[in-house]
């Protein structure tokens, strides 16, 4: 079933405004055409847009040129804390992306305000049938407070847009604020490990985060291949 039919958000009621939203989202950017050139007809599959526009934030796909903008997020003192280390030379970041440009297996963005500067990152692997991870997700400091909020959003609805019917990730025990963000989301802890919870998230939870917090993504997204 193509990602733009009724039928391929499943825990969706087919009638809601978000629903309605999501599919015609699909249906403008063409992804059940790009699928099923990829021979990926019954998707859900990774498609790499060139960005995807929200409210007040634009996630654009990352490039090389992104390295030293990356290392500097990754290595800050603050935000580093629960993340898993990256080392401040710029080259080993600039050589993964470069096999990241050829790698179909994830999505790593850069996101920015609408006057076209960097506010962090987030990242969408490790597909498992229906379900995609999200993770390397970083606001830096400074940005606006709904940064975080509409980010997520965003890639949800890009998610549900391709086809997935769920998400899984994992959090830093130690980050109260972010799995409590998630549990707020109606993220459901599914593991844990000594560092980290274990998260999974329905379509259905999905779609009634993004109409409870529609104020922040009113109108959806906008994706450009």
């Amino acid at each position: 079933m193509s990602p733009s039919s009724p039928s391929s958000t499943p825990a969706i009621s087919a009638s809601s405004g978000i629903a309605a939203q999501i599919q015609a989202c699909a249906q403008r950017a063409g992804i059940a055409q790009r699928l099923a050139d990829l021979g990926l007809a019954g998707g859900p599959a990774f498609l790499k847009p060139q960005k995807i526009t929200g409210h007040k934030l634009i996630m654009r796909n990352a490039t090389v040129a992104d390295a030293s903008y990356i290392v500097a997020l990754r290595t800050d003192e603050q935000k580093s804390r629960f993340i898993s280390s990256t080392s401040a030379d710029i080259k080993p970041q600039e050589q993964w992306l470069e096999k990241y440009a050829l790698d179909d297996r994830q999505i790593y963005f850069i996101i920015q305000n609408m006057q076209g500067e960097n506010i962090g990152t987030v990242r969408l692997y490790d597909q498992q049938a229906d379900s995609f991870c999200w993770g390397s997700w970083i606001i830096q400091a400074g940005a606006a407070s709904s940064s975080s909020i509409e980010s997520a959003l965003m890639v949800y609805h890009y998610g549900l847009a391709l086809g997935f019917q769920s998400a899984h990730f994992d959090v830093r025990k130690g980050n109260e604020s972010v799995w409590k963000f998630h549990e707020r989301f109606g993220a459901i802890k599914t593991g844990e490990s000594t560092e980290d919870f274990y998260y999974r998230i329905a379509a259905s939870a999905i779609s009634n985060s993004l109409s409870r917090y529609a104020k922040f993504l009113p109108t959806g997204i906008q994706i450009a291949f």
